[in-house]
């Protein structure tokens, strides 16, 4: 009650409201963590560890929102289990349209910096909630997975390691990336929103990208030696295509799945356990 005739007086006399009030609702009762750019939505895990929280950071598709990531238990689940933090950022609101899109399309209007948005959302969950600023996985559905790509292009150093699913470049491609990465792209073979060769949208006034072009400049910025991967993996649900002869320190794998457009069933656990390989926690080894 205390607290509450606080917050009313606060609001009478036009005062900010007190330290400390934004932390016991947002995050809670599906209500956004608000900051400079927008706003993000976050779960946290059950029974984390002691010290930061290691989090992915998933970007919604198209028409969607942080709060239907939030919603999505077959993704979140298992990435809570784990002791992992997700954070699910809401896109731009769109004039007469549902949910929410990301402003980064080449030739198109930008209306928002999405890597400043994404910087002031870390920040503000570090501070929040002891988040761990030195592993995060940046992931993103579809045009989420394309926002991805571009962050990973644009500031690699920004994030942990990066897990894009079914969302690639736009032409025209970039040519140049500010350094080596370590990613995990994942995509349906039979995804005809997004195909593997990308398609044009508009009557061709924006173009998707080619994934297996945009995997082409991240072998450049890796240092690998062969176009072709060294290893391949067909056993389970994914078919794995890795690059291991390339620069240390740097990671590119390839996983393609039967199905069409869509986070496919197991993804959560499999990039897990591919972040935990290339981003070993302290005191661990690959």
């Amino acid at each position: 009650m205390r607290h509450l005739i606080v917050l009313i007086i606060a609001a009478l006399l036009g005062l900010s409201a007190p330290a400390g009030t934004a932390q016991t609702s947002c995050g809670k009762a599906g209500l956004p963590c608000e900051v400079g750019l927008g706003g993000y939505h976050i779960a946290l895990p059950e029974d984390p560890a002691p010290g930061p929280i290691p989090v992915v950071l998933h970007f919604h598709g198209a028409g969607g929102t942080g709060s239907g990531i939030i919603g999505n238990k077959g993704m979140m689940k298992p990435i809570l289990e784990r002791g992992y933090a997700v954070i699910a950022p809401n896109g731009l609101g769109r004039e007469g349209r549902r949910g929410g899109f990301w402003s980064f399309i080449p030739g198109r209007p930008i209306r928002r910096d999405e890597l400043a948005f994404t910087r002031q959302v870390l920040d503000d969950a570090v501070a929040r909630f002891g988040i761990d600023r030195q592993r995060v996985l940046l992931t993103g559905f579809s045009i989420g997975g394309s926002l991805t790509r571009y962050l990973a292009c644009q500031a690699p150093d920004d994030f942990a390691a990066f897990a894009p699913v079914a969302g690639g470049f736009w032409r025209p491609h970039p040519t140049d990336c500010a350094g080596p990465i370590k990613m995990l792209h994942t995509h349906g073979w039979r995804d005809s929103t997004v195909p593997l060769e990308g398609r044009p949208i508009r009557g061709g006034e924006i173009h998707q990208g080619d994934i297996f072009q945009g995997l082409q400049l991240w072998r450049a910025e890796n240092g690998c030696t062969a176009g072709r991967p060294d290893r391949f993996n067909v056993k389970g649900p994914f078919w794995r295509r890795v690059w291991t002869t390339c620069d240390p320190g740097t990671a590119l794998e390839m996983a393609i799945h039967d199905g069409a457009h869509g986070v496919p069933k197991g993804w959560s656990k499999m990039a897990l356990d591919w972040f935990e390989k290339v981003v070993p926690k302290k005191g661990a080894s690959n």
